[in-house]
C-alpha cells in the first residue's frame, strides 16, 4: 500500500478527513522550508503538497502568487524543490509529500528525470495543475512505472464526460477544485459544492479531497459532512508565515494547523489575510 493509501486509510480509520497542507517551496527562503514542513507535520498534517514556484501560476490567487514570486527572487528551482523532499525523507519525514506545479517546469527538466528524481527523493504524488486529463498520458506512464500518483483535478463546470474520464485515470485521491476560481482563503464553502461532490462520488470510490478557499476547522468538519476524504489548505497558511516574525513561522504554523485539526481550539492567533 502506499503512503498515500495508508494515510486515507487511517484517517478514515479514525472516523476523520485527511489535512493536505500546501507549503509554497523556497517561501519564505529555501533554507527555512524543511522545518517549515516539518512544522506542518507535528501540527498534525496528513500529508504536505510543496508548491514548485512558477512565472505564470493561473490557477493561484495573489497570495500562492507572492509567496511563489519571492522564491523565484531567490532563484529557487524544480532541482531545488526535488533536493527540499530528499533532505526532508533524510530527516526521517513519513508523511506523504506531494509536488504541485504547471508542466511548463516539468517539461524544462524533462519528465522522465523530472519523475525518476522525484520517485528518488521520496515524492509520493504529483499534481500539474495545467495539464488536461486528454494529454497527460506521457505523463501518467512515467508516473505509474515509479509509483508515483499522478493527483488530477475537478472543477464545479466538469461534465459529465471528464468526471468520468478523470475516475478511470486517477490514482491517489481525486483533488476537487471547490470554486470556478483561482486559490485563496474564503470566509465560507460555495454553496453548490455538495451536489459537486455527490456528482463525483457517483464515478469513483478513490478518495476525494476539496481545496481552494479552505481555511478553518469549520470548512474542514463541512467538507467531511459533505462526505469528502480530505481537505487542502494553502492560501491560509501561507498567511501565518507571512504575518509571523521570522523566528516564531514554525511555531505559529504548528499551531495554527492543530487548530485546523482540532487538535488545539482557535485559542491561538488567527490571521485574516484573502489571497
Amino acid at each position: 500500500m502506499s503512503r498515500i493509501a495508508a494515510t486515507f486509510a487511517r484517517a478514515r480509520a479514525e472516523g476523520r478527513p485527511a489535512l493536505v497542507a500546501f507549503l509554497t517551496a523556497g517561501y519564505p527562503s529555501l533554507g527555512a522550508t524543511p522545518a517549515l514542513v516539518h512544522a506542518l507535520a507535528r501540527g498534525g498534517a496528513d500529508m504536505v503538497e510543496l508548491g514548485i514556484p512558477f512565472s505564470d501560476p493561473l490557477a493561484d490567487g495573489v497570495t500562492i502568487q507572492r509567496a511563489g514570486l519571492a522564491a523565484l527572487r531567490q532563484g529557487v528551482t524544480a532541482a531545488d524543490c526535488l533536493s527540499v523532499v530528499g533532505e526532508l525523507r533524510s530527516q526521517g519525514l513519513e508523511i506523504p509529500l506531494l509536488l504541485m506545479g504547471y508542466y511548463n517546469p516539468i517539461l524544462a527538466y524533462g519528465p522522465e528525470a523530472f519523475v525518476a528524481a522525484a520517485a528518488a527523493a521520496g515524492g509520493d504524488g504529483l499534481i500539474v495543475v495545467d495539464l488536461p486529463p486528454e494529454e497527460s498520458e506521457g505523463l501518467r506512464g512515467l508516473c505509474r512505472a515509479r509509483d508515483i500518483d499522478l493527483i488530477y483535478l475537478l472543477a464545479p463546470t466538469s461534465g459529465r464526460e471528464r468526471i468520468e474520464r478523470v475516475a478511470r485515470l486517477a490514482s491517489g485521491f481525486i483533488y476537487c477544485v471547490s470554486v470556478a476560481g483561482v486559490t485563496g482563503a474564503r470566509a465560507d464553502l460555495p454553496p453548490g459544492l455538495a451536489a459537486f461532490v455527490r456528482e463525483v462520488r457517483d464515478s469513483t470510490g478513490l478518495p476525494l479531497v476539496v481545496g481552494f478557499g479552505i481555511s478553518c476547522r469549520e470548512h474542514i468538519e463541512a467538507a467531511a459532512a459533505m462526505g469528502l476524504d480530505g481537505a487542502v489548505v494553502g492560501s491560509a497558511i501561507i498567511n501565518v508565515i507571512e504575518h509571523s516574525d521570522t523566528h516564531q513561522q514554525a511555531d505559529e504554523v504548528r499551531e495554527y494547523v492543530e487548530v485546523l485539526t482540532g487538535h488545539r481550539r482557535a485559542n491561538v492567533r488567527q490571521h485574516d489575510g484573502m489571497g
